[in-house]
């Protein structure tokens, strides 16, 4: 199978802004002239033939600061250091080698020019630039009427390749490491051969000859070729007449002559969608589980972010903590038992690469990136494995019928965990290896994947890995970038398009490479960290103990590449192109990390306002001719500064709520002079913000009080009648506690096995920042796990304050022991819990109010005291009567409103009163507010004060205990007030009414 390559806009677009640059240099002729054209574009000098440009520099000008326009780039005022260099950020995965391969070959065409240097930064990019060369051989014939180029790498034992270079009339494409031809200033006598005088070359040095091509000279990631000074020298060495940077994360800020970077290429669907998963545990506090994430020294204070178990009030969640030097973790992690063991802070290492944190009265130290306590790294590996295959066989139901292979690939840290040796040298399964044979083979029997078309390829086969070999034959760690991670490339390079390949047993014979189309789950070490990438890998599952060296940036540029199918067809879509990362890290650490990866590498400032961010804002001025008009940086800085000083900007550069509420409400105000870009930047404003629930402005109301309520005899009657506070004495009964406790631990004690569970979420990439759709996608496993018994009793005394021999009966009594073994610290929370309610209860059944006199009540004045605001169109109803308080009622619920509208209906509700936050009734629960206060009229005469709790269901069944509870201390606060006044939990006014006429 062969990639057929289309021609896309978007490639051809960044083509034109390199060709087109050179406009006004003299045009090549066509193929068909009669007249030699040959020196078009060439210098012949002494020793070879060179590229003649003759451009004027004001010429050059123009025409970049016309495709910067043309690309709605700023124009850049000038060339850095009068330096003939310019930037194309072209995204990982949207074929940026492609694209300076077809622009040379345009080049030719257009100008004549002949002479071209590649250099890149690594053995890897430099094979993945040789296979790409190789592929696109027939193609490029093809598309430019059989054209002929030579292309090599450069090798300083085939200097015969270079002399060629020189005096050939060919197009000439040279592909060289950067450190092939850097310098060794201190030792001249031993600097690379590419400066030492040849006899093969008539005494020349061979970097003379390229010198005199003036060649054009491409830079394939610059930020990692000329990032230090000798670097710089050396592309300065080779005498270019222009050096075309092509990069997704530029660093230097040469003149940007064409721009897609992550956002553009994620809108426009040009790479695969991001799908970070991973796997995580659930109610595992039974051991001390630390992760350290980070450590800071501000001005000599130290400080360490560490991940920690924290028990919540229902579960026990991982959580990031910051601590300092005599910080207790038992404290922090909110007095979790597994903490208690002297883990306080000691002394924090903040050196890089070596940073840890030492505990003062334990011989635990904690390095960054490993953990500590928990499940052990192997249970939690081996679920990023199923999980990955899962995704895999699924990915290959949807996609092998449209003739799609899935590709899944696996980074590990060490070579051994996956392939190991016996004594005699034979090759044996490392631990990654077994659990993937494992758990390939349990998934690939289940009924639902019976169909697959590869289910019967014998499990060894299905899977290999990529790594460097010692001189034995034996694979090894490797850094990627040594003579040894030479072949690997070239394997992995050869097999590129086998890879992409279906097997199938009846052609067998015919296929060159068997081996590569089995396979289906790629392991590498760092090898493929860069330089290689496979259209059609759908998974990515990073396998670490430790620090992990490889950036996310550079693992999910192995998949973004838009998938292919069995003819060589890109295709097209996210129903078919995502990309699913599993994560060694929360979804949050995760894209909290890529985000940053892209502002540092790429440039790119999310959701952050530039003195520049308006400066490429255009307007079209004439439609027919396709002109517009740049607002420009001057005026872009004084747009910033108006929106700083109307407080749309915060002083960071971030959106405040101003600025979104103006853009959802329409009312954005700019300067009168750039009224006319005024939707342009109203556009690019909201590219630059997320979307938040903001409430409308215009529809706030302030509520008001009534001051002339106070003369009302209603008011009067019925706030009398209500107003007074009570104190409360309770009655206990242990032995009822104990069988209560018992029984409701026998009915309801719940404990949940540690588990781990699988969550998956999009990451979308836009300009306000990588926001996502997270869902917890599936429940895993329970995981078996040894853990030392915390001390249950002492625990239960310290959360319940109740003795010893009561806790010890209520556990015998209730016969749930057993569950403990399950997960202790579950256990114990959940135990803890319930006997608390069921203390709660047993006191609010004994509780006794008692009012405690006639001075001791809330004053009416504190309604005039009292601020509330609501808004018209979410939370609040206008009051037309003089029945209550306020001219506006502020309401919690659907329930609420109904009511309110309902008494300003009734003439039979005299008067009635929404219970403002002030109005309290204590209880051993904690305070009590109630809803509302009523003065209903029955028959013109009998008046009945009723304090209602209005709910959606008064079923007691339907509250939650401690609200049921609550209620029943109200109705005896009210008891004790002796006032005629009542409370009743109701549903509407009606029943209200009903209860009252049962009263009569």
């Amino acid at each position: 199978m062969k990639i057929k390559f289309d021609e896309l806009e978007y490639q051809e677009k960044a083509i034109s802004s390199v060709v087109n640059l050179f406009e006004g240099q003299g045009v090549k002729q066509s193929n068909f002239t009669v007249v030699s054209n040959d020196l078009q574009g060439k210098l012949w000098n002494e020793h070879g033939i060179g590229n003649k440009i003759d451009l004027p520099h004001e010429k050059l000008i123009e025409n970049m600061t016309r495709i910067q326009l043309q690309n709605d780039i700023a124009p850049s005022e000038e060339l850095v250091n009068n330096e003939r260099q310019f930037n194309i950020e072209m995204e990982t995965g949207t074929g940026k080698t492609y694209v300076y391969l077809r622009s040379i070959l345009k080049l030719n065409e257009q100008y004549g020019f002949s002479k071209f240097v590649i250099v890149v930064p690594s053995l890897a990019i430099k094979e993945g630039v040789n296979k790409t060369l190789e592929m696109t051989k027939i193609h490029f014939k093809n598309q430019f009427n059989g054209i002929v180029y030579d292309s090599f790498t450069y090798d300083s034992k085939k200097l015969d390749q270079v002399r060629n270079f020189a005096v050939d009339s060919t197009i000439q494409i040279m592909v060289i490491n950067i450190q092939a031809f850097i310098k060794d200033t201190k030792n001249q006598d031993q600097s690379n051969i590419i400066y030492r005088e040849s006899d093969f070359l008539s005494g020349m040095r061979p970097i003379e000859l390229i010198q005199e091509t003036n060649p054009i000279v491409i830079i394939d990631e610059p930020q990692s070729v000329d990032n230090t000074p000798k670097s710089k020298e050396a592309i300065k060495s080779l005498n270019p007449s222009v050096v075309f940077r092509y990069s997704a994360t530029h660093k230097s800020k040469y003149p940007l002559l064409y721009k897609l970077g992550p956002v553009e290429a994620y809108e426009e669907k040009l790479v695969k969608q991001i799908e970070v998963a991973g796997i995580r545990t659930e109610n595992d506090g039974n051991d001390a589980y630390m992760r350290l994430v980070s450590v800071s020294n501000t001005n000599n204070r130290f400080s360490a972010k560490i991940e920690i178990n924290y028990r919540s009030k229902n579960s026990i969640d991982k959580k990031t903590v910051t601590v300092k030097q005599g910080d207790d973790l038992y404290i922090k992690s909110n007095k979790l038992d597994a903490y208690d063991k002297g883990l306080i802070v000691g002394d924090i290492y903040t050196a890089e690469e070596n940073e840890y944190v030492e505990f003062m009265s334990h011989d635990a130290i904690l390095t960054k990136g490993i953990e500590i306590g928990g499940l052990g790294e192997d249970v939690i590996k081996r679920q990023q494995i199923r999980k990955t295959i899962e995704e895999h066989l699924e990915k290959e139901l949807r996609l092998n019928p449209r003739g799609i292979k899935v590709l899944s690939l696996f980074f590990i840290d060490r070579v051994e965990n996956y392939r190991q040796y016996d004594k005699d040298g034979n090759q044996l399964n490392g631990k990654y290896a077994t659990m993937f044979e494992e758990e390939y083979l349990k998934l690939i029997n289940k009924p639902k994947f019976i169909a697959l078309r590869d289910k019967d390829i014998p499990v060894s086969e299905v899977h290999d890995g990529y790594f460097s070999v010692d001189n034995k034959g034996r694979v090894k760690d490797s850094t990627g970038k040594t003579a040894a991670d030479d072949s690997t490339y070239n394997a992995i390079m050869k097999d590129k398009e086998e890879l992409l390949s279906f097997y199938d047993p009846a052609k067998e014979y015919i296929a060159t490479n068997n081996k590569a189309r089995k396979m289906r789950f790629i392991f590498s070490h760092s090898t493929l960290k860069e330089g290689w990438d496979n259209p059609n890998v759908f998974q990515i599952c990073t396998l670490v103990d430790s620090k992990d060296t490889i950036t996310k940036r550079q693992k999910i540029g192995r998949g973004l590449r838009l998938a292919v199918n069995q003819h060589g067809e890109r295709q097209y879509g996210f129903e078919i192109n995502t990309l699913t990362v599993m994560a060694n890290e929360s979804y949050e650490e995760f894209a909290e990390g890529l985000q940053s990866e892209m502002e540092e590498e790429a440039g790119v400032k999310f959701g952050v306002f530039e003195k520049d961010t308006f400066a490429i804002v255009m307007r079209v001025t004439d439609e027919t001719l396709g002109e517009k008009e740049l607002l420009g940086k001057e005026k872009a800085v004084e747009l910033f500064e108006y929106f700083k000083e109307k407080e749309y900007i915060s002083k960071n550069g971030k959106a405040t709520d101003e600025l979104k509420l103006a853009i959802k409400q329409k009312t954005l105000e700019i300067p009168e002079s750039m009224i006319e870009f005024k939707e342009a930047i109203i556009e690019k404003v909201k590219s630059k913000i997320k979307t938040l629930d903001v409430k409308n402005h215009e529809k706030s109301q302030r509520v008001s009080f009534k001051k002339e309520v106070f003369l009302n005899p209603d008011f009067q009657e019925l706030w009398n009648s209500i107003k007074y506070k009570t104190t409360y004495s309770v009655e206990f009964d242990s032995e009822a506690l104990i069988t209560i406790a018992a029984r409701d631990l026998r009915e309801k004690v719940i404990v949940s096995e540690v588990k781990m569970s699988y969550v998956k979420a999009l990451a979308a990439i836009t300009e306000s920042g990588i926001i996502s759709d997270k869902n917890v996608d599936t429940y895993l496993t329970n995981v078996e796990h040894s853990y030392v018994a915390p001390d249950i009793i002492t625990y239960l005394q310290n959360e319940t304050e109740l003795t010893r021999k009561t806790i010890v009966r209520i556990l015998k009594e209730s016969k749930t022991l057993k569950e403990f073994k399950k997960n202790p610290q579950m256990y114990m929370m959940n135990v803890a819990k319930i006997i608390n309610a069921c203390k709660r209860e047993s006191i609010v059944d004994g509780i006794k109010y008692q009012r405690i006199g006639d001075n001791e009540y809330y004053s009416q004045e504190l309604f005039s005291n009292e601020e509330l605001t609501g808004y018209l169109d979410h939370n609040m109803i206008q009051s037309f009567e003089e029945r209550t308080p306020y001219d506006y009622i502020v309401y919690d619920s659907d329930v609420e409103r109904k009511f309110a509208i309902d008494c300003e209906r009734d003439p039979s509700v005299k008067f009635y009163i929404k219970l403002p936050g002030w109005f309290k009734i204590r209880t051993p629960l904690g305070n009590y507010n109630p809803d509302w206060a009523v003065l209903l009229e029955e028959d013109d005469e009998q008046k009945l004060y009723f304090v209602a709790e209005t709910k959606g269901s008064i079923l007691s069944e339907d509250l939650r205990p401690t609200e049921r509870k609550k209620i029943q201390c109200g109705v005896k606060h009210f008891e004790a007030l002796d006032t005629r006044a009542e409370l009743v939990p109701v549903e509407s006014l009606e029943q209200l009414q009903a209860i009252a006429r049962g009263r009569d």
